[in-house]
């Protein structure tokens, strides 16, 4: 791909107040709705139920009751599973654009893998005429409207309740029901949605239902190339300036992809503090204002903590193995003026306590612990745990 000459270099420093505006992360810019917060990230991680509540209480005054109010009753902010086969919180008007890009992509994948691991693991003789009736009876019986949870779906479709046994004869070996993995599929597909949580806010017990049920009408897919170039130019509108490489990691999707994207929607070449070419939208080269000073507490998986490949305008290296999982998933992270600082934990009773590197200072402790009374607030007195915790959030002391 050939380059044009940067228009200008954007500083890190530069970088960074652009974050704390458009991530709605300074006080002077939070958001008013629970929609506007998923708009200002593009969407939100939903791999952990609770980071879609705790993204928005960092961003807005929101509530619990708000968030899942969006999410089950008007349903303008939908769970689906796209970029990087992760769940995200799409709002609503973007789910044509993601069906036609990011989350076909993964559903071809998911079909072909499923439909090669049915047969190895001995389901059936032929993977992709499994799959295919087995999708077919699901969507029958969820065609009458009814959300139903996984283990009624096996207990009441016949064809989908499988087993793939594994490491047969050996001590470590087992089965797994396939039924998970088909409405995962069906669910990138975009034929069936996840409904109502039947568990706790903190917790995943996804109900599972027809989009025809849910939204009124199945959302009719984008090509490819119109939905990457949308997410694309959001993306940029969002978290730019990035390099090809941070929307290639984004995206999950391939260089082609998005080169094409950045030539249709015309975007232009700026200069990074670190000699990269970035991207912006041709209408955004105007400096942004200067946020002031900030802080705030962000979640596991939280999309600005993991919106960008290249992350040093922001997260020092240097503590990247407390804050990070072992597979590269960011825990709780503490921020003050674009940076990370540390993170925080909870204790027993929902009290949230700041833990940082080194000694920022009274007025950073000060502004952060302000920001962890607001959290505990919104906890009331409830309790998250998560499958991706730092060492940070394991209790090891950072440097």
């Amino acid at each position: 791909m050939t380059v044009a000459s940067a228009a200008r270099t954007v500083t890190d420093a530069e970088r960074r107040a652009r974050l704390a505006i458009r991530h709605a992360l300074a006080p002077a810019y939070r958001l008013g709705s629970v929609e506007d917060v998923a708009a200002a990230m593009v969407c939100l991680h939903a791999t952990e139920p609770p980071t879609v509540h705790l993204a928005v209480a960092a961003r807005s005054d929101r509530t619990v009751d708000d968030v899942e109010a969006s999410l089950y009753v008007s349903r303008t902010v939908v769970k689906q599973l796209a970029m990087r086969r992760t769940l995200f919180a799409f709002p609503r008007e973007l789910l044509p654009l993601v069906l036609g890009s990011a989350s076909a992509r993964v559903a071809q994948q998911q079909r072909r893998l499923l439909a090669k691991d049915v047969e190895k693991y001995g389901v059936a003789d032929d993977g992709a005429a499994w799959v295919e009736r087995a999708c077919v009876a699901v969507l029958e019986r969820l065609s009458t409207g009814e959300a139903l949870q996984a283990k009624e779906i096996r207990e009441q479709v016949p064809e989908v309740d499988g087993r793939m046994h594994y490491a047969r004869g050996k001590s470590y070996g087992g089965s797994l029901p396939v039924a998970p993995r088909l409405l995962t599929l069906l669910g990138a597909e975009g034929h069936i949605m996840r409904a109502e949580n039947a568990g706790h806010w903190r917790t995943s017990r996804p109900a599972w239902v027809s989009t025809r049920t849910w939204l009124g009408a199945e959302p009719e897919p984008t090509d490819e190339r119109t939905g990457y170039a949308e997410l694309v130019r959001r993306w940029l509108d969002r978290f730019g300036p990035g390099t090809e490489d941070d929307l290639v990691w984004w995206l999950g999707a391939t260089k082609s992809a998005v080169r094409q994207a950045i030539a249709d929607i015309g975007a232009v070449p700026v200069s990074l503090e670190t000699g990269q070419t970035g991207w912006l939208l041709a209408e955004d080269l105007d400096e942004v204002e200067d946020p002031g000073d900030w802080a705030a507490l962000l979640p596991v998986l939280d999309p600005t903590a993991m919106g960008w490949k290249s992350r040093g305008f922001y997260f020092d290296p240097a503590h990247v193995p407390y804050l990070m999982d072992t597979n590269g998933n960011i825990g709780t992270t503490a921020w003050w003026n674009g940076r990370i600082v540390g993170g925080w934990v909870q204790d027993e009773g929902g009290r949230v306590r700041v833990v940082l590197h080194g000694d920022p200072g009274a007025r950073v402790r000060g502004a952060l612990d302000e920001e962890a009374e607001r959290l505990t607030a919104f906890f009331g007195g409830v309790v998250i745990s998560s499958v991706y915790k730092s060492h940070l959030m394991k209790g090891e002391p950072l440097p």
